[in-house]
């Protein structure tokens, strides 16, 4: 696989270069060739002079076109319209163009006819794609090729403008012409065709985590309870105005996503505070801000050209997010791409958002560098990768990445304090409202039930259980408190027993008394419910104790009962149970 690359002024000059490169011998052996186009300049009748050119000059060969907001030719900044030439040197290798028009058919659909032309073409190797710029989420047609078969690698960009903050954007093909609407799929393979893929990012998260509370698709509506924009404001102080954009590149949202890194850039912000996003932001994600470290992205992307100069490719494409362009203001918009130079020829182009697949899962992201390497037949031997001239100078730190360091780390010790503190709090909350020794409700909170439950009566109808432990002093003289407390432990744990399926509140009302509240109860199921309990612990056995028993009342709640004589009638059914013979359940 071989490239040649070819700058257009006009369509004259760019014809004479086409009809050399034509008459030398450099001409393809198996005629498999394709004409890749980059162009910064959308005008549809400056592109129609291109592939004017290219179809006069070469009529039977196929191209692919989109826009760009700069393009690429070996590691370095090319002109505003590129031409590149791909030939493809073994006649095994084989590729086949799709164009599909998204104002024309549905994402769903799309989705559903790639699918199926992985499935009619088993030597698909790699697809790549390019798109314009979609109206809204990209998610819907990432999650559409899920059923892709796991060993097609997947990747490309989407096609944009040298203005970065504009929906304009293009594509175009030999077969169906320029759209400002369509995705251009490109189906890679053969017997003897290889491809690698990888992600570069080399952004840093930031500071606190923060819990994506309310969303809706791809608009980000609220992180932790307040609108997603006051995140921007109160940690970056980024105004919601049209520069928002922007101000917030080099800022992207860091989360985890299908088990990778995802970058994530605000397209821009609404009057209520909420985010417009390329993708959706399920609730419940934790995303980060995160800021771009000079020093990581070179050193990551040095890391990684290590591995793709091991697999020796014969070319690479680049899809660079055109935020990363924007973030090298001191330096060349290609600086941090050129570990990859002696690695192989490439090309590629700056883009609005850039696509891979990583662990089976088709993902869209911004601020990312995505690099497909491809070859054919067995790989050449593998280029040293450049190491850093000065070891000092790469090793340095510099000092916003410390500052950077500083704050995430005591950012997450004030998270994790402020976790700890919420445990301690809601410790501090059930010891107001749980009784200490049996971890049922203190009388506080099981009065608080009742009056609530009194309000609702109307509505729902509930009883009443009063329970008393028959003779509890004896057994405190006798045997001691500890055993006393085993003896209330042991009935509690018979009123916490939830095996009825009734909504029931269980108090301790004081000493050895308990109260139980019994909701969608009558009287008489009250009653049969507190002899089962009255049971229970009778049947209950205490070493070194002899058994013990319970007497209970019971009774039914009134409209017309306030909290204060409901007490005292169900205390009365109690008295009642006592004075004839304990161990017995009375209803008043």
């Amino acid at each position: 696989m071989q490239q040649v690359w070819f700058i257009y002024e006009e369509k004259e000059s760019f014809k004479q270069k086409l009809l050399e490169f034509k008459n030398t011998d450099r001409v393809s052996s198996t005629g498999r060739r394709m004409f890749q186009i980059y162009s910064e300049i959308l005008k549809p009748t400056v592109i129609q002079e291109v592939t004017d050119a290219i179809e006069e000059c070469f009529p039977d060969i196929p191209y692919i076109g989109c826009s760009t907001s700069g393009n690429i030719i070996d590691c370095e900044l090319a002109g505003d319209i590129t031409v590149v030439c791909t030939d493809f040197e073994l006649l095994t290798t084989r590729f086949e163009i799709f164009q599909y028009d998204m104002a024309k058919q549905s994402v769903d659909e799309i989705t559903a006819q790639i699918v199926e032309e992985t499935k009619k073409n088993p030597w698909v190797k790699a697809i790549e794609m390019y798109f314009t710029i979609p109206e809204g989420s990209t998610t819907q047609f990432c999650d559409g090729l899920k059923d892709i078969r796991e060993d097609i690698q997947v990747f490309g960009g989407v096609s944009c403008s040298d203005d970065i903050t504009s929906d304009d954007s293009c594509v175009f093909t030999k077969a169906y012409g320029f759209s400002e609407t369509s995705i251009v799929i490109v189906f890679y393979g053969g017997e003897d065709f290889h491809v690698d893929s990888i992600k570069v990012t080399g952004w840093k998260p930031l500071g606190r985590e923060f819990h994506v509370t309310k969303s809706q698709g791809s608009l980000l509506q609220e992180l932790d309870g307040i609108p997603a924009y006051d995140v921007y404001r109160k940690y970056l102080n980024i105004n919601n105005d049209e520069n928002f954009f922007y101000n917030t590149l080099e800022f992207p949202l860091f989360y985890e996503h299908n088990d990778t890194t995802i970058l994530r850039t605000p397209v821009s912000s609404n009057a209520d505070g909420s985010l417009n996003m390329t993708s959706d932001m399920d609730i419940g994600s934790v995303v980060r801000i995160s800021y771009g470290d000079p020093s990581t992205i070179v050193d990551s992307i040095r890391h990684d050209s290590q591995r793709l100069a091991q697999f020796g490719p014969d070319v690479l494409h680049i899809f660079s997010c055109a935020a990363r362009r924007t973030f090298w203001t001191n330096r060349e918009p290609t600086y941090e791409i050129e570990p990859l130079y002696d690695i192989s020829t490439s090309c590629g182009f700056f883009s609005h958002g850039e696509f891979l697949r990583t662990k089976g899962s088709l993902n869209q992201h911004n601020v990312t560098l995505v690099i497909a390497a491809m070859r054919e037949g067995e790989k050449k031997a593998s280029p040293a990768v450049p190491q850093a001239q000065d070891n000092y100078m790469m090793s340095r730190v510099p000092l916003v990445s410390r500052l950077a360091t500083f704050i995430s780390v005591t950012s997450q010790e004030l998270e994790n304090t402020n976790k700890q503190l919420a445990l301690v709090n809601d410790k501090l909350k059930m010891a107001a409202i749980i009784d200490g020794l049996t971890g049922l409700y203190n009388r506080k909170e099981i009065q608080g039930q009742i009056e609530k439950a009194l309000a609702d009566v109307k509505r729902e109808q509930f009883s009443l259980v009063m329970l008393d432990i028959d003779n509890f002093k004896q057994v405190n003289d006798t045997y001691g408190h500890q055993e006393g407390d085993s003896v209330i432990v042991a009935l509690a744990d018979i009123l916490r027993n939830r095996r009825t399926g009734l909504m029931q509140s269980s108090g301790r009302w004081g000493g050895e008394e308990f109260m139980v509240l019994l909701r969608g109860t009558d009287s008489s199921s009250a009653a049969y419910i507190a002899d089962l309990m009255r049971e229970c612990f009778a049947n209950t056995s205490f070493p070194g104790i002899r058994p013990q028993t319970v007497s209970l009342g019971v009774t039914q709640a009134r409209e017309d009962d306030t909290v204060d004589s409901l007490c005292t009638r169900v205390d009365m059914a109690l008295y009642r149970a006592k004075q004839s013979g304990k161990n017995r359940v009375e209803i008043e």
